[in-house]
């Protein structure tokens, strides 16, 4: 494994500011903010990440595979990516085929010429070359983007049929609307 520097101090800060921008509706560059379900709270954690594309596919790259962002997504499996105010439902999944993963490393100095330095800086690669970044694809983990199947219809209720004296089911004993089903009952009395 190259011999990495630790994570400069600005950047932080850094990822704090484009949070901070995306919320308000600014972009910058290639940058997305993605946000994940933390692994042990289940809130949502973001960061900000420059998807790429190599072949059609789209991919996200965590230069520290430890990250926290990273793990998370391991843990979970989805997210969101965010640009702006449009966001989208997607699911990730971590490369393990070394042909693709050097193919995204690659790309990456194209794709992303403003973070390419970073790896740099970072000692992940030797420079923000090309063949530099291919050689440390076994060190940095490599995500799939792919849009977030819809959600499927048996997770909304069906609605419940009337009862036999023609109201709702949900004026039954237990709900809390019991004064919205006294109206309905009232009116039908009336009639």
């Amino acid at each position: 494994m190259p011999d990495v520097k630790p994570v400069p101090r600005w950047l932080r800060a850094a990822n704090r500011a484009a949070l901070v921008m995306s919320r308000i509706g600014l972009t910058m560059g290639p940058v997305h903010v993605l946000t994940v379900p933390g692994r042990r709270t289940g809130k949502p954690r973001s960061a900000p990440v420059s998807p790429l594309t190599v072949s059609g596919g789209r991919y996200l790259v965590s230069a520290l595979p430890d990250s926290d962002w990273a793990r998370n997504v391991r843990a979970a499996g989805h997210a969101q990516l965010s640009r702006g105010r449009r966001r989208e439902p997607v699911t990730l999944t971590e490369v393990t085929d070394s042909t693709l993963k050097e193919q995204v490393m690659r790309a990456y100095p194209r794709e992303v010429p403003k973070g390419a330095p970073m790896f740099a800086r970072a000692g992940i690669t030797t420079s923000p070359d090309p063949d530099a970044f291919a050689a440390a694809a076994g060190h940095v983990a490599v995500f799939q983007v792919r849009p977030a199947p819809p959600a499927p219809l048996d997770r909304v209720p069906p609605r419940r049929p009337a009862e036999p004296g023609g109201l709702p089911s949900q004026c039954g004993p237990g709900v809390r609307r019991r004064q919205a089903c006294a109206a309905v009952r009232s009116q039908k009395d009336e009639v």
